[in-house]
């Protein structure tokens, strides 16, 4: 191999270790744990729920229908997000051992907090009646676009998992 083709060399040639995402105790509590199929159930429901939402978010303010219904999408959003965020911190205690913030997820939950503080913004603004209907809407469509870079961290980091299990077992056979 010659110098610089490796991927893990930093800018001066040496390779950097890559942390597995999981230990083999974090991996074996993650199997085992209810909570990991909870997060794979709630996750797809709350995409669903994302693009019904952002649907009916987009068709009020470009046509001014909708809404209530555009209100009530992204306040059923909002309680989704809250619960796939409350089970998630239950799930990282208890494959890592603290409730948020983990190093394996750390920018993901980060990114996460962006999220929840933006969904909790349009509640402020819609319970309060602050500012406009396109104002609050707007706040919505912010909290989704951040929303879309915090599942694909999610899904870039599960990539990751599955490529670094096919590679342990491709090393240990």
């Amino acid at each position: 191999m010659r110098s610089g083709s490796d991927p893990r060399q930093n800018a001066r040639g040496a390779v950097r270790q890559t942390r597995p995402l999981y230990t083999a105790e974090e991996q074996r509590r993650r199997d085992q744990t209810p909570w990991t199929m909870v997060q794979g159930l709630l996750a797809p429901f709350q995409f669903v729920v994302f693009l019904v939402s952002v649907t009916l978010v987009l068709r009020c303010l470009l046509t001014g229908d909708g809404a209530f219904a555009a209100d009530l999408s992204v306040i059923a959003k909002t309680l989704t997000l809250y619960t796939i965020m409350v089970t998630g911190s239950i799930w990282e205690k208890v494959v890592f051992g603290k409730w948020l913030f983990a190093p394996a997820f750390f920018w993901e939950d980060v990114v996460s907090m962006l999220v929840i503080a933006l969904h909790t913004a349009y509640l402020v603004m819609l319970l309060g009646h602050f500012g406009t209907l396109e104002a609050r809407l707007t706040v919505a469509l912010a909290a989704y676009l951040t929303y879309v870079v915090n599942a694909a961290q999610f899904l870039l980091k599960l990539r990751a998992a599955r490529l670094q299990a096919q590679m342990l077992k491709g090393a240990a056979a």
